[in-house]
């Protein structure tokens, strides 16, 4: 599976280099008034790429810092509410609970 990986990106890399060699033009870019810039056609494509992945990446970070804040929390909760004594915690800042078994009380009849 790793190298079908590995050959997909291979071939995105070589199309991208083609398309470049092949699209190396300079492209007039009117900012405002009267100010221009001139970009090769390959950079402008990828800077406005880079652009518009921008939200996307901050939405995705802002969203696994809010999940994770959640899931912390919920196993606080989790361990307050079992009693048990010993957490430890992980390099990456998760946290392991060291799990007692809970014995339910045995009825005597």
């Amino acid at each position: 599976m790793q190298f079908l990986r590995t050959v997909f990106w291979v071939v995105i890399a070589v199309l991208a280099v083609i398309f470049a060699f092949n699209n190396w033009v300079p492209v007039t870019v009117h900012l405002w008034s009267d100010i221009e810039a001139e970009w090769k056609l390959p950079v402008l494509l990828l800077a406005v790429f880079l652009l518009g992945l921008l939200p996307p990446w901050i939405l995705h970070r802002v969203t696994r810092w809010s999940l994770r804040r959640k899931l912390e929390t919920a196993n606080r909760n989790l361990i307050e509410t079992r009693g048990l004594n010993e957490i430890v915690p992980l390099q990456n800042g998760g946290v392991v609970v060291d799990t007692v078994p809970i014995t339910a009380p045995t009825a005597t009849l």
